[in-house]
């Protein structure tokens, strides 16, 4: 199953930042979305993630005031992607080996897709409990 697949029926609303946004807009976008992580947008590019991470780092780094520096300034960046063809134990598989938890999907020079750790599992987790249901199903039948 492919990240195509995850991403097919979903509102293609993504909430992301610019470069030049401050940390501060960008802090109060994660809050208020109750979300863990931004794609950083340069156009229909990506230019970095900016997570709870990066925020949490750049704070204990260099204080309060940097929540008036751009966005650009304390992204990581390049952002790790992966296409909408990547299968999806491979994704989850890239995600535990880089130790991220989320993943912008790009197909060509264009965003189309950013997807979670918890979107993943929640996924493997629906396919499991299908697979158990079959199976459940085929031994009460024979």
């Amino acid at each position: 199953m492919s990240i195509a697949s995850i991403i097919a029926n979903r509102d293609h609303t993504i909430v992301s930042c610019t470069p030049q946004d401050s940390v501060q807009l960008a802090a109060t976008l994660l809050a208020d979305k109750k979300i863990g992580a931004l794609p950083v947008m340069d156009g229909e590019g990506i230019a970095g993630i900016f997570s709870e991470r990066d925020l949490l780092y750049c704070i204990a780094r260099d204080g309060a005031d940097v929540l008036s520096r751009s966005v650009g300034d304390v992204m990581t960046s390049p952002a790790i992607t992966i296409e909408s063809s990547t299968d999806v134990l491979k994704a989850l598989s890239l995600m535990t080996r880089r130790r991220i938890r989320h993943l912008p999907v790009v197909d060509g020079a264009k965003m189309v897709g950013f997807v979670s750790i918890g979107d993943l599992v929640k996924h493997r987790m629906e396919l499991i409990e299908a697979e158990a249901q079959q199976m459940r199903e085929y031994i009460t039948t024979a």
